[in-house]
């Protein structure tokens, strides 16, 4: 596990879908839906302003403010935690556990690139541990490689 989540990002692609600050979370959690994506990153001009999870919708919108007319910026995480395309796989794996989030935004030379989810490393975890199980299996039964 200690293959930079860069690898993984080179597989998944670096897309990553933002909102402005300033846009309702009404529109925001449309964005989500859309994209089919559990978190949006808002940005301002640019840069991380902060990011838009679905446990921001359970804990801080439903039955507290209005998603019509409430500002994204209002119920969005602002301390963002970021990590660098060089953070190892299981370093990463380590922070979703001792943070509790299921998004980080990669981020290198000051600029957005990519998204990792709690479910790209679990994603990317078992197909490894397939691919090692495969090969182990190959070499005891003196099968092709």
């Amino acid at each position: 596990m200690n293959f930079p989540i860069s690898v993984l990002l080179r597989s998944k692609g670096d897309q990553v879908f933002s909102v402005s600050p300033e846009v309702s979370i009404l529109a925001a959690v449309a964005e989500m839906n859309r994209h089919r994506v559990g978190a949006i990153v808002v940005l301002t001009d640019g840069a991380i302003a902060g990011i838009f999870t679905e446990r921001d919708v359970l804990c801080r919108v439903l039955g507290l403010v209005d998603p019509r007319t409430t500002p994204v910026s209002a119920v969005m995480t602002r301390e963002v935690i970021t990590v660098s395309p060089d953070a190892s796989v299981e370093a990463v794996a380590s922070i979703f556990t001792a943070k509790r989030c299921r998004h980080l935004p990669v981020v290198s030379d000051g600029r957005l690139a990519g998204l990792i989810s709690i479910g790209d490393i679990s994603r990317w975890v078992a197909a490894n541990d397939h691919a090692e199980a495969e090969g182990l299996k190959s070499y005891i039964t003196g099968g092709p490689g």
